[in-house]
């Protein structure tokens, strides 16, 4: 018989640690939930949640990853090659509705806000994940035929960015209508490069 002390933390309460992690994140604030928030609502021991993640820092960075992984962002939409390549950038604009609590922005700029060092692990994975989103913006508008791509897809993710951050502060998902109509104008307007 083994010692139950070396098992292994199973799969099953790392995922509810997760799920838990990522509902009180998003309607609390990461700073503004404890560890003991986190065991309660997922609902594990608090040896469990050591388990899996020894630091906040790591349970943190772990849901944001989980939700890179997952598809829940707004990579998801970028890289889905059934849709044109600029009804992909306009639905950036699309900021999703709660099923419960206040409208929250990015995640990832919603991390860095409250990690404020650059070097911190979770600021440093959202700007990754941020650089990722302008790579996705510029492959779109290239494909597209813009002659200067980098300056568009600058523009796009800025207004995104801006619109998420309003619709949080105002509590309005569809408050991403008046960041979509400038970011219309922009694509439409963008000088192509010449088919000839």
């Amino acid at each position: 018989m083994g010692n139950g002390g070396s098992r292994r933390p199973g799969r099953g309460g790392r995922e509810r640690v997760l799920a838990a992690a990522r509902t009180l994140f998003a309607t609390r604030g990461i700073n503004a939930t404890t560890m003991e928030d986190v065991a309660a609502q997922a609902p594990v021991s608090k040896r469990t949640l050591y388990a899996h993640f020894p630091t906040k820092d790591d349970l943190v960075l772990a849901q944001l990853r989980a939700l890179a992984e997952t598809g829940d962002t707004l990579h998801a939409v970028l890289t889905r090659e059934d849709i044109p390549a600029r009804d992909r950038l306009l639905a950036m604009f699309d900021i999703p509705a709660p099923a419960a609590g206040p409208v929250r922005g990015c995640p990832f700029v919603d991390a860095a806000a409250e990690f404020p060092d650059p070097d911190s692990a979770a600021h440093s994975y959202a700007r990754t994940q941020k650089l990722l989103m302008l790579r996705l913006v510029f492959d779109l508008v290239t494909e597209l035929g813009v002659v200067q791509p980098e300056v568009l897809a600058q523009q796009l993710v800025t207004l995104a960015d801006g619109a998420a951050s309003r619709a949080m502060v105002l509590d309005d998902a569809g408050y991403g209508c008046h960041a979509r109509a400038a970011a219309t104008t922009l694509i439409e307007h963008a000088e192509r490069r010449s088919t000839e």
